[in-house]
């Protein structure tokens, strides 16, 4: 499903009516259709599916490098998204960090970035944004265990309200070996050694 942009640039000439402007001013006559391109790039993600990128996995045991079979996680840090929250229409952004125990069958880290692309390019929670991604991976990967953590600043919070510019949210979904504290903890503590930070 593709965002109909005709109908963005429409409502966007009347949302500034809306509000008192002039849509038709120099500052403003482009914006109804940069709007269109906005939010088509944002909101690529709708009616997508984020689990095609995990269709094509590589056999550990027959493929390029059998002789390296993991014994403990993949972890892939610092992984820099920006999504829209769907109560504010505001942005949030940082990092995602993924983790996850695979069993025969592993894919590309590349697919791991695309599913997160995926399912942040829509109208979304933190909190939602988080389960979904592990539950891509979890239902379309062979593992054992799946691990997402989000770090993020929200547009909502740091804009608006109590006005927190230095605020972010952290979440965390886990599936398999993971919903044990224990199990994670030292994955926890990996990527809190990341040199990243969660503001874009």
């Amino acid at each position: 499903m593709s965002v109909d942009r005709a109908r963005v640039e429409r409502l966007t000439r009347e949302l500034l009516e809306a509000i008192g402007e002039d849509p038709d001013r120099p500052g403003l006559k482009q914006t109804p259709s940069r709007m269109g391109e906005l939010y088509a790039e944002f909101f690529a993600g709708v009616g997508e599916d984020a689990a095609a990128p995990l269709a094509h996995t590589i056999s550990v045991a027959r493929g390029p490098a059998p002789d390296t079979l993991p014994s403990g996680a993949v972890l892939l840090r610092d992984i820099r998204f920006r999504s829209v929250c769907e109560h504010h229409l505001l942005p949030f952004a940082g990092r995602a960090h993924i983790a996850y125990l695979p069993g025969e069958q592993v894919v590309g880290l590349g697919a791991l970035v695309r599913v997160v692309e995926t399912l942040a390019a829509r109208p979304q929670v933190q909190e939602r944004l988080g389960e979904q991604i592990a539950d891509s991976i979890a239902e379309h990967l062979d593992t054992r265990g799946v691990l997402v953590v989000l770090d993020a600043s929200h547009g909502c919070v740091t804009m608006r309200g109590g006005r927190q510019p230095e605020a972010s949210t952290l979440t965390i979904a886990a599936r398999g070996e993971y919903t044990d504290a224990v199990a994670r903890a030292e994955l926890i503590a990996l990527i809190g050694a990341s040199t990243g930070s969660a503001h874009p």
